[in-house]
């Protein structure tokens, strides 16, 4: 198993930056308006504090005398309820503005994640046959749950209460030194042990919900393989086993998890308790100041120790001062605690969209091919004209020199040579055509090489050296996508669908009508079984179809491959998971179908072979024998011996 995709790429602030750029990419005009309603938001809600401090003012007046003049209730009650007005105008459009900001990041958060999941599915199904095969397909799907999760909850929530949180230490910031400078030097006191406390706690808790993420991957990826393998596990009693190997993987994540979550726990508390300290000691020292302030004006000295912008007529500390400052402190203290509560959660986001991107940057399937597949017919000069609808041959169009050539079926490997990692060949100088209609069978043991010769006519990977001709064209010049159709494949492990028996057969050509589908599974074979389903063409399949046998699967997948009409087939051991008499069928079934076309066959019943054209006998990636069965008996050689019995197919 190769390393990962989760694993390519660190989560940086970088990968929030393209995170954001998608955000306002895919919903456009809707995050602009979102920030402004939380910038408004956050403005109604710090208020608060200048209206205590200015109703604290005239309730303290209230029993003084102005020139002699005794100040009531009835002198402050205007200011009050002009007060209690612009509140009430403040709040109420905040409260509108949350609305708006709740109303339309839903739907930004929602945007977002259909069009991310549908770029990330549209780049899987762009990828290679190569990306799978070597990565967990489990760690995969952790990408398009857990890993989008987190991405939901960076941009839904962690983000906006982030920034909501920012913004009011911002204002708080500038207020508390508006107020009174030397209860401001406190308070940053209390901010820089916060930031150092934020900066060792929230750091290591970070690195740890990095791994936690990268861990429940592999828990998910586990689970997913040993679900696929439950028969394998139980057959062979391997629960213990599969028990001691999760709990491996799964302590992994539990470790990181809780060192993270203990991080991240202490982190909220840690903050608070610096809070709280703060608020006491500036309670504490705005106490005194307006003692002296006191003293001061008592003493007749107006040289004030309160305000450092003189925000106080008489530039003295004053009750009110300290009230609003201690309220922002507090306040100020539970938005850093917000902050760094969220910064885990931007973390974990991070991680997630960091493998997400990690996805989505995955190199592509090239295709430089420019031959395409076309229908054609032939004009009675027997020259060949393509034709949208109702053609009668098939032909290879030549989209630079607008030529047509007749789709015969005659496929040639000239001294391919071939290897799945670059220093490990695993085809040696392979050499062989298929003319058209023959029927090339493929025998040797277990890994030498005959399903890779199939994949590489599929061009599933590409050869490192020599040449694989398709009718005389170089097949690296022919769009895969044509090539592909072009070619009809029954494997020995049926993928059915979830969906009804005709939406599985129809899977082989889109626009079938039901009549070309049931004409199909006739042709296969398969038309018997399937009338007598309760439902018939109609069933649903579900589960991989475990409601039905496997010689009816695989009846089903050459129902597939025969509405597809290819002009060539491969066969892969397509009957050597069934039964003897099921056997029969499905073969009764693929002589139908590969009838008139040129095959390739892989199979371990050498029975099902002996009437091929040309048998080719692969050790260790070579071809050491071919011929037909006649020829190679008379050989007596390794297919001699292989069907007298003398040597076994290992």
């Amino acid at each position: 198993m190769s390393h990962s995709h989760t694993m390519q790429k660190v989560p940086t602030f970088k990968t929030l930056g393209r995170l954001l750029k998608n955000v306002f990419k895919y919903t456009k005009w809707r995050p602009a308006v979102v920030i402004f309603c939380i910038l408004f938001v956050t403005i109604a809600g710090s208020s608060s504090t200048i209206w205590i401090g200015y109703m604290t003012n005239n309730v303290l007046i209230v029993g003084s005398s102005v020139n002699g003049v005794l100040i009531t209730w009835k002198d402050v009650a205007p200011a009050f309820l002009h007060m209690m007005i612009a509140m009430l105008i403040v709040y109420g459009v905040g409260l509108i503005a949350s609305a708006i900001q709740n109303y339309l990041m839903a739907i930004v958060v929602q945007s977002f994640l259909l069009k991310t999941r549908q770029n990330l599915f549209y780049r899987m199904e762009s990828l290679p046959l190569r990306y799978f095969d070597t990565n967990n397909h489990g760690d995969i799907m952790s990408t398009y749950t857990n890993d989008i999760d987190a991405t939901r909850q960076l941009i839904g929530i962690a983000l906006p209460q982030l920034l909501q949180a920012t913004l009011f230490c911002v204002f708080a910031f500038v207020l508390m030194l508006m107020y009174s400078i030397w209860l401001w030097l406190i308070a940053m006191l209390g901010f820089a042990v916060m930031l150092a406390s934020l900066a060792i706690l929230g750091g290591k808790s970070g690195k740890n919900f990095v791994k936690q993420q990268h861990a429940l991957a592999k828990v998910e990826g586990f689970i997913e393989e040993m679900m696929g393998g439950q028969r394998v596990i139980k057959v062979f009693c391997h629960e213990e086993q599969a028990k001691k190997d999760f709990d491996k993987i799964n302590a992994e994540y539990n470790q990181a998890s809780s060192t993270a979550n203990s991080y991240a726990n202490s982190l909220m508390p840690v903050i608070m308790n610096i809070g709280n300290l703060m608020y006491v000691v500036a309670a504490v020292v705005g106490a005194v100041l307006v003692a002296l302030s006191a003293k001061n004006i008592a003493l007749g000295n107006y040289v004030g120790l309160g305000s450092a912008l003189k925000l106080d007529p008489n530039g003295f500390m004053t009750i009110a001062v300290v009230v609003v400052f201690i309220n922002l402190s507090r306040q100020f203290s539970i938005n850093v605690g917000q902050i760094a509560m969220q910064t885990n959660a931007v973390v974990v986001g991070i991680a997630g969209a960091s493998r997400v991107f990690a996805l989505m940057d995955e190199q592509p399937e090239t295709d430089n091919g420019y031959i395409r597949l076309v229908l054609a017919q032939k004009d009675n000069n027997g020259n060949l004209q393509e034709v949208k609808n109702m053609g009668n041959v098939w032909a290879w169009k030549d989209a630079r020199a607008n030529i047509l050539t007749e789709l015969k079926g005659v496929v040639q490997f000239k001294e391919v040579n071939f290897g799945y990692n670059a220093n490990k060949t695993v085809l040696h100088d392979i050499n062989l055509i298929a003319k058209e209609g023959q029927k090339i069978a493929f025998v040797g043991a277990t890994g030498a090489g005959k399903t890779t010769i199939t994949n590489l006519i599929n061009r599933f990977y590409d050869i490192q050296s020599g040449e694989i001709c398709y009718d005389g064209i170089d097949i690296r010049k022919i769009k895969k996508e044509d090539l592909r159709r072009s070619l009809g494949i029954v494997l020995q492990d049926t993928n059915l669908f979830t969906g009804t028996i005709l939406e599985n057969i129809r899977y082989g050509k889109l626009n079938a009508t039901d009549e070309e589908c049931i004409e199909a599974a006739k042709l296969a074979n398969a038309h018997d079984f399937i009338s007598r389903l309760p439902d018939g063409y109609h069933t649903v399949l579900k589960h991989e179809a475990s409601n039905l046998s496997q010689g009816q699967r695989q009846l089903i997948s050459i129902a597939r491959v025969a509405v597809a009409n290819p002009p060539v087939m491969i066969l892969d051991e397509a009957t050597s998971s069934i039964d003897t008499k099921t056997e029969a069928l499905v073969q009764k079934g693929m002589d139908s179908l590969m009838r008139g076309r040129t095959v390739f066959v892989i199979a371990h019943r050498l029975s099902t072979i002996q009437n091929a054209d040309c048998i080719m006998v692969l050790d260790k990636g070579r071809i050491i024998e071919r011929g037909n069965h006649e020829k190679l008996l008379r050989e007596r050689g390794i297919y001699y011996q292989l069907c007298t019995g003398a040597l076994e197919i290992e």
